[in-house]
């Protein structure tokens, strides 16, 4: 599937944006039957390609699990996470989110990064007090203890694609599938915008220097909470040093000479190289 801007990419809200309306805890309380969101590891749980729909299947408890959070085709929406090894509901297949249409892959995304700030925001950070409570109408809670206020919290993250004439910088990690190769990505720092966050990171993981940073567009990537803010640089000066603890090689490719394998194409790190590096956004 082509995804003409970044927006259009998988993860991001516009995907689903005619189908699923996010609530506010407060306002996520209607009772009735509604979708599942069968969360169990990195898979949904479907009922024939679709989400499970009508009551919780009889064979799960919902002891406090099943969280509302929107509204899909216009019905209640909720999460509900099954242990990894507890047993399927029969007529029930498990898909890993990788193999999900890419609606589908959206709405797992969003209901994963509110599990995971559900979970993280258990206990205060602060104080260490386990009396949390609600700050309507949002996602945030408030400390009974201290009474400091903590908000989800999303990740910023810079990738970049770096050109050098006809040639662009790909690298890999060595935790990634034999063959492939990405862009550098880093986390945003301390007291960084993110174009120098794009500096630093290329110069510390490659020892490039890089100027023309140019900002390209951005993905939610909810694994487990990341903003990735896509950008196309110019190579500066310096030879390739590889940072061994965070990268296995990093080198320089062109269209006719390609490592065995790329990113997927729901990622943002594809996008820029379909179009920055292999398409026809060179300008």
């Amino acid at each position: 599937m082509s995804y003409p801007e970044t927006v259009n990419l998988p993860f991001n809200g516009e995907i689903i944006r005619t189908r699923f309306t996010q609530m506010k805890p407060d306002a996520a309380s209607a009772d009735g039957p509604g979708y599942w969101v069968l969360l169990q590891g990195d898979t949904l749980l479907l009922r024939e390609g679709d989400l499970h729909r009508g009551e919780l299947p009889e064979t799960l408890s919902d002891d406090g699990r099943a969280l509302r959070f929107g509204a899909w085709d216009g019905a209640p929406v909720r999460v509900f996470t099954l242990a990894r090894d507890e047993a399927v509901p029969q007529g029930l297949q498990a898909v890993s989110w990788t193999e999900l249409p890419d609606q589908l892959a959206t709405l797992y995304g969003v209901a994963r990064q509110i599990l995971h700030w559900e979970k993280l925001s258990r206990h205060c950070s602060r104080c260490g007090s386990g009396d949390m409570t609600r700050i309507a109408p949002t996602w945030g809670k408030r400390c009974g203890g201290c009474g400091h206020e903590h908000y989800p919290h999303i990740h910023p993250c810079v990738i970049v694609l770096i050109r050098r004439g006809e040639e662009f910088l790909l690298a890999r990690k060595p935790e990634w599938a034999e063959g492939r190769y990405s862009l550098v990505a880093g986390f945003v720092d301390f007291g960084e915008s993110l174009e120098e966050c794009v500096a630093r990171e290329v110069f510390e993981e490659t020892g490039l220097k890089v100027s023309d940073v140019r900002y390209v567009g951005s993905q939610n990537w909810p694994f487990p909470s990341q903003l990735m803010a896509g950008f196309v640089a110019r190579y500066e000066s310096g030879e390739i040093a590889v940072e061994e603890d965070e990268l296995e090689d990093a080198r320089w490719f062109t269209r006719e000479r390609m490592p065995p394998a790329l990113p997927p194409k729901r990622s943002i790190a594809r996008w820029i190289i379909d179009n920055f590096a292999l398409g026809d956004s060179l300008g």
